[in-house]
C-alpha cells in the first residue's frame, strides 16, 4: 500500500505541469506541486516587504515558483537575483517560450487601488524584449534573456536562430561604436583643455607686450576638438540605433519561435 501511494505521488509530481488549470488561482511550488486557492494576493507587509497570501494564509515566497491569480501569471525571480531578494515578474508573452517582465509595484499606489498585472492603472504595456527580462518553457526554471541561453533553447528553429545571430552581431557592433564614441569624446575634451592651456600660457608670456600697448592675443583653434566631439556624438547615436535594431531582431526571434 505504501509503495502504491509513493508511486501515485511520484506520478503526480511528474505530471503536475500538464495538470495545471490556469483558469484558476494557484500556487506552483519548486517541488512541482500545485495548490489551488480562492484568493491569492501579493501585498506589502508592515515593513513594506512583499508578502504572498493564499486564502489569508501567509506563504513563504522562497517556496513558490509561480502563482496565478486574477491579476496575471507571475514567476519568482528570487533565485535569479544576486542578493536573493524576493520579487516576482509578470508573464507578458505565453507560448513555447514564455517571456517575463519585472513590474515595479509601489505599495503606496497599490493601497489606493491602482493594482498591478492586468488590473494595473492604465493599459498594460509590453516593453521591447531585452536582457533585463526572463524566459522559460512551460513551468521550467527561469533564465535570463541572452544570446547563449536562447541559442540553446531555440536551436530547433532555423528562422529564430538566424534572427538571434543578427541580434548578436548588432550587439557586438553597438559595443564597438559606444567604445569608439567614448574615446572620441574624451579626445575632444582633452583637446579643448590642451588648446585652452596653451593659449593661456601664450597670453601670460605676452603680458609685457600688453603693458607696452601691443595686443598679441590670439583665439585658439578648437576645430579639431569639435570634430572629435561631433564624431563621438555621431558614433553614440549610431550605436544606439544599432542597439535598438538588435533588440527588434531578438523580439522577432522569440515571436518566430512561438508561431
Amino acid at each position: 500500500m505504501k509503495k502504491l501511494i509513493i508511486v501515485v505521488m511520484a506520478c503526480y509530481g511528474l505530471n503536475a505541469r500538464a495538470q495545471v488549470d490556469e483558469s484558476k488561482n494557484f500556487l506552483y511550488f519548486y517541488s512541482d506541486s500545485v495548490v489551488y486557492a480562492n484568493s491569492i494576493k501579493l501585498r506589502p507587509d508592515f515593513y513594506n516587504s512583499w508578502q504572498l497570501r493564499a486564502d489569508s494564509r501567509r506563504i513563504p515566497q522562497e517556496q513558490v515558483k509561480f502563482f496565478n491569480n486574477e491579476n496575471g501569471f507571475f514567476a519568482n525571480t528570487r533565485r535569479q537575483t544576486i542578493i536573493g531578494e524576493g520579487s516576482f515578474s509578470e508573464r507578458i508573452v505565453q507560448g513555447k517560450i514564455n517571456l517575463f517582465q519585472e513590474i515595479a509595484r509601489d505599495a503606496f499606489l497599490y493601497d489606493r487601488g491602482y493594482g498591478y498585472g492586468r488590473h494595473r492603472y492604465g493599459p498594460p504595456v509590453r516593453q521591447s524584449v531585452d536582457p533585463r527580462m526572463y524566459y522559460n518553457k512551460g513551468y521550467t526554471d527561469l533564465k535570463k534573456v541572452n544570446y547563449n541561453n536562447l541559442k540553446h533553447d531555440m536551436a530547433d528553429n532555423p528562422v529564430s536562430m538566424n534572427l538571434l545571430e543578427g541580434y548578436r552581431k548588432n550587439m557586438n557592433a553597438s559595443k564597438t561604436m559606444y567604445v569608439a564614441a567614448g574615446a572620441s569624446i574624451v579626445a575632444g575634451l582633452v583637446s579643448f583643455v590642451v588648446k585652452g592651456s596653451n593659449n593661456a600660457r601664450l597670453s601670460d608670456g605676452n603680458s609685457f607686450g600688453h603693458q607696452q600697448g601691443f595686443s598679441s592675443m590670439s583665439t585658439p583653434n578648437f576645430a579639431s576638438s569639435f570634430l572629435f566631439l561631433g564624431l563621438g556624438a555621431g558614433l553614440a547615436a549610431g550605436g544606439y540605433a544599432v542597439d535598438r535594431s538588435g533588440y527588434r531582431k531578438l523580439e522577432m526571434a522569440v515571436d518566430a519561435y512561438n508561431r
